[in-house]
């Protein structure tokens, strides 16, 4: 079946479509499947591992969420990973490996949404990023510090999904995926978020349909998901038969606006920043009391089982950025918070 599989990537995937059979390889070789092919055992791989199933209990952007139809980090995935998909099988590319570098793409996120990887950033590493964490999880981390031996293509995909702050959508030279289904992850990341978030945040009250700026509504759609639609057709569009996946300049630019409106209006919104830096406020002491314990020689709290590193730091960021958003307020709890007594207890 794999060999089936190949043969008609060779015959239908356009030229610019990354085949299973030409992948580098991995850093330790394995026999082959007689079922899937690489890019299949990738995408399995990932969706079987602990740090996959731990994104369902960390932070989108609403923390802690009273109705549990807000984003979480799983879910965005799952969102991201249906997006890529639609884009990468219109284009006649690797839908397998689209797939695996989406289900992946965010298994190094911190607890807390970029709360996390604030702290990280000013106590222990200025340069840590959750893209590049990422990796690092799925290489090192996971099945005990055995890894998971993923191929190149998908770890490439990965760690060139993000981008920073205001950063410009598309790509440089220097942070270009080398597979196009990694291009086509990068773009199905920003279209899921800045979609999903901007409905999440309507559905929080936060935001109301007469703040969305008129002229979004009128390139992109009224409702999310023709928002959704236009994007998706757009890339599609004007990606076919080329090297790279690209959009029309109106769409890039009305894509550029809604982020931009999303950070002015809703990521440093006064009322999310007041709970993000409660949220801060818990892993940095958690972050003095994993300091405390490594130099006493102590165990780190259940259920921080991860292999720590010779190196402290990067021990501290391991096990910081591995945590769900529960794991770290139960911890939290348990670590600062005094237990009740009564007559005749102990």
């Amino acid at each position: 079946m794999r060999e089936l599989q190949e043969k008609f990537e060779d015959e239908y995937f356009s030229p610019y479509g990354t085949k299973s059979s030409q992948s580098r390889g991995r850093k330790i070789p394995e026999p082959q499947d007689d079922i899937r092919t690489e890019f299949m055992r990738d995408r399995d791989r990932i969706i079987h591992s602990e740090s996959f199933r731990r994104l369902k209990h960390k932070t989108q952007v609403f923390l802690s969420p009273a109705s549990d139809t807000f984003r979480t980090r799983l879910t965005h995935t799952l969102e991201v990973s249906q997006i890529a998909r639609t884009i990468a099988r219109a284009l006649r590319v690797n839908e397998d490996l689209t797939e695996a570098i989406a289900l992946g793409h965010d298994v190094g996120h911190t607890p807390f949404g970029h709360a996390g990887e604030r702290i990280i950033q000013r106590y222990l590493d200025p340069h840590f990023k959750h893209a590049s964490h990422s990796v690092r999880v799925l290489n090192t981390i996971e099945k005990n510090g055995q890894g998971l031996n993923l191929t190149p293509e998908v770890l490439d995909g990965i760690a060139k999904h993000s981008k920073t702050g205001q950063q410009p959508i598309l790509w440089s030279e220097k942070d270009k995926p080398l597979t196009i289904e990694g291009q086509i992850v990068r773009l199905a990341d920003i279209i899921a978020y800045v979609n999903h978030d901007l409905q999440d945040a309507l559905a929080s009250g936060l935001l109301e349909e007469k703040d969305i700026p008129h002229d979004i509504l009128k390139i992109l759609g009224e409702s999310h998901s023709a928002r959704i639609n236009t994007l998706v057709r757009d890339v599609i569009a004007h990606s076919q038969d080329s090297p790279e996946i690209r959009t029309s300049e109106p769409i890039l630019t009305a894509l550029h606006t809604l982020r931009a409106f999303l950070f002015e209006s809703v990521y440093t919104h006064e009322e999310l920043q007041k709970e993000m830096k409660k949220a801060e406020n818990i892993l940095l002491a958690l972050l003095e009391d994993f300091e405390k314990r490594l130099d006493k020689g102590e165990p780190l709290p259940s259920p921080v089982h991860i292999p720590l590193s010779t190196n402290k730091k990067q021990t501290l960021i391991d096990c910081l950025a591995f945590m769900t958003d529960t794991e770290a307020m139960r911890i939290f709890y348990q670590t600062y918070i005094p237990k009740s007594f009564s007559w005749g207890t102990r």
